[in-house]
């Protein structure tokens, strides 16, 4: 399927885009904006805001209409290759498959001190109406919080005998999350043999889940990502090694 983006009218192409760049908020800049607008491929890009955020920097926003199309077609994403499964089935699963409780460490890596991802798939509260994996009676979960060091994390792993290990990473300036996870990656598999080794999930809202090959983890959640989809995915894992 063949698509154009919608503003006003099916198919018109309008978008808006917000972007800041590094200048006084005179009209000079609003010029250079429109002019990176219509780089950017806008046809009769309308300045619809500008805000001066500080003596140096402004924050844009452009209303236009682009002439690309989309081919849906073309369109690669990482589908969803098990089920989703109720509190109940995930506990008896991991009951049947391991005979003993799952244990899952967590944890925020390097400087990031933003908790509220891992803590919504980890503490019994939750997100989006569903209870977080400590609701879950056959897994056994330790929040190591945040600013927890790769070699921590490994530590505590070995020390709880973690059959998973999740990670969030919302800090992404430089790329930190990339670095961050392919360092904890490489910790692990020079601590842990091969068959030893517990199963290593990131997460955050900047992530590609298709990049977990390259980052050298087993599975990338993205936004939107419920305690649900997480402990399913552990369940289908131990499923495929028991």
């Amino acid at each position: 399927m063949i698509v154009r983006p919608y503003g006003d009218t099916t198919g018109d192409g309008m978008v808006q885009v917000s972007f800041t760049l590094p200048l006084a908020h005179d009209k000079l800049a609003e010029g250079a904006a429109l002019q990176l607008a219509a780089k950017m491929g806008f046809d009769q890009a309308l300045l619809v805001h500008a805000h001066a955020i500080g003596p140096s920097f402004t924050f844009f926003v452009v209303y236009g209409r682009v002439t690309h199309l989309v081919d849906t077609a073309q369109v690669q994403v990482l589908e969803r290759d098990y089920p989703l499964l109720t509190p109940a089935e995930v506990n008896a699963e991991v009951k049947r498959a391991l005979r003993r409780r799952m244990v899952v460490v967590g944890a925020c890596i390097g400087t990031d001190a933003h908790t509220v991802g891992i803590d919504a798939i980890l503490n019994v509260k939750g997100f989006a109406g569903e209870k977080g994996l400590e609701y879950y009676r056959e897994l056994r979960v330790v929040n190591l919080g945040a600013q927890v060091s790769v070699p921590q994390l490994v530590a505590a792993a070995r020390a709880e005998g973690a059959d998973a290990v999740l990670v969030s990473q919302v800090v992404t300036q430089r790329d930190a999350h990339l670095h961050n996870t392919a360092e904890m990656s490489a910790a692990f598999r020079e601590a842990f043999a091969a068959h030893e080794r517990p199963l290593l999930v990131v997460g955050g809202p900047r992530f590609d889940e298709q990049a977990a090959g390259e980052l050298g983890v087993d599975r990338i959640f993205g936004r939107g990502t419920t305690p649900g989809d997480v402990a399913s995915y552990l369940v289908h894992r131990v499923r495929a090694v028991a």
